[in-house]
């Protein structure tokens, strides 16, 4: 036996080179999606329902409330669901948008819309999404200032309530320097099981994502930026954007998926193995998109899923969750909500970039359920929930 070293530490050191570079070698796999969809059903993909699925309407605008409603997303606190999203008369984007809340104690019946901010004069103000260290609501407000159209970007504001009504003035979200993050949250914000909380922001100048975590409870100070080669893309937009993520416990490894901006209409990945401090390059998984936001996570037995519009083109429908046993492979997809007449209701209002379909949807778990928020025809604030006994293998 050489000093210091024996066969016990000989295969270990095999078996790590083995596994680095089974990883190196699979780099530009993050995962893989079997072929689950059938193209020559473009309005379920040959998918099974979600058992004991439900859909529940939010908000639904009359002729003279605001038409335009997008960026749901839900949040548990202290018994009750929120859900925040942001309005506007007619167009999306107007300059007469706001952000509005509702909440609810059983996830059916939900409140009046409340609003969450005021008509932005110098620009606008739309829905970043929640978090909450269980005795303080977060609710992330994306500021976006009137500038050059040709040079989208903003910051993050956040508002806190302990009791889901009143509310703090907004203050901006702070990086590990204690300076403002220059950029626009993603509303997707999960926690590491070491507390960890990741997300990505949409850094100026214009809108290049970046990964970022925090060891704050709160998520609202000590922004830290992960480093991540983007692919190449537009100077003013990244190719990656409006992120998700789940994790895969055999690795320890964060798995963050983005839309294509580029048009492949397949999803983007990257993976971090050292708590999003460090990711590897974007790569493209094989498996259908509709360049939009989608939603990611994870079960509480682990399991890994994603939901979004697997279309493979515009089309924002349907609805589907994809689902992984152990986030290297996800073999089982499920419809939510299907492209057909009798499940998508018609678009009964015109407006700026409005389009059928389930656009945007975010997730969350709260009381045995799966929560999937989405804005139906970017008009209806919509929700369908699938207990996640029926989700799991």
């Amino acid at each position: 036996m050489i000093a210091g070293f024996n066969l016990k530490t000989l295969k270990f050191s095999i078996f790590f080179l083995i596994s680095f570079l089974g990883y190196a070698q699979n780099d530009s796999i993050p995962f893989k999606v079997d072929p689950l969809f059938d193209f020559n059903k473009p309005e379920t993909l040959g998918l099974p329902v979600a058992k004991n699925k439900e859909t529940i309407t939010i908000f639904s605008p009359h002729k003279n409330a605001n038409k335009y409603n997008h960026g749901v997303v839900l949040f548990p606190f202290k018994n009750m669901l929120y859900a925040q999203w942001q309005s506007s008369s007619i167009d999306e984007d107007g300059p007469d948008t706001q952000i509005f809340y509702a909440q609810s104690k059983n996830g059916k019946n939900w409140s009046k819309p409340i609003a969450l901010t005021s008509i932005y004069e110098n620009g606008i103000k739309t829905s970043g999404g929640w978090w909450s260290d269980g005795e303080t609501l977060i609710a992330y407000i994306c500021v976006w200032p009137n500038a050059d159209e040709n040079v989208k970007e903003g910051y993050t504001e956040y508002r806190t309530s302990i009791n889901g009504t009143a509310w703090t003035s907004p203050k901006k979200v702070k990086n590990k320097e204690g300076q403002p993050v220059l950029g626009i949250i993603e509303q997707d914000i999960h926690k590491l099981p070491n507390g960890r909380i990741i997300t990505a922001f949409h850094m100026q100048p214009g809108l290049i994502v970046t990964p970022f975590f925090t060891d704050d409870p709160l998520g609202v100070l000590g922004w830290t930026a992960g480093t991540m080669k983007n692919l190449p893309s537009d100077k003013n937009m990244s190719r990656e954007l409006e992120p998700s993520w789940f994790y895969r416990k055999k690795d320890s490894a964060v798995v963050m998926i983005f839309r294509d901006q580029q048009s492949t209409f397949k999803k983007l990945a990257s993976v971090s193995f050292d708590n999003g401090n460090t990711w590897a390059t974007p790569q493209i998984v094989d498996t259908p998109d509709s360049r939009a936001k989608q939603s990611a996570g994870n079960l509480p037995d682990g399991t890994a899923f994603m939901v979004n519009n697997p279309s493979g083109n515009k089309n924002r429908f349907p609805l589907v969750i994809t689902l992984s046993k152990d986030g290297f492979l996800f073999d089982k997809a499920y419809l939510l909500r299907s492209g057909k007449k009798s499940d998508l209701q018609p678009l009964r209002f015109k407006g700026k970039y409005k389009r059928i379909g389930y656009s945007y949807p975010k997730s969350v778990i709260w009381n045995n359920y799966l929560y999937v928020s989405y804005a139906t025809n970017k008009e209806d604030v919509e929700l369908t929930r699938i207990p996640i006994r029926n989700l799991e293998y």
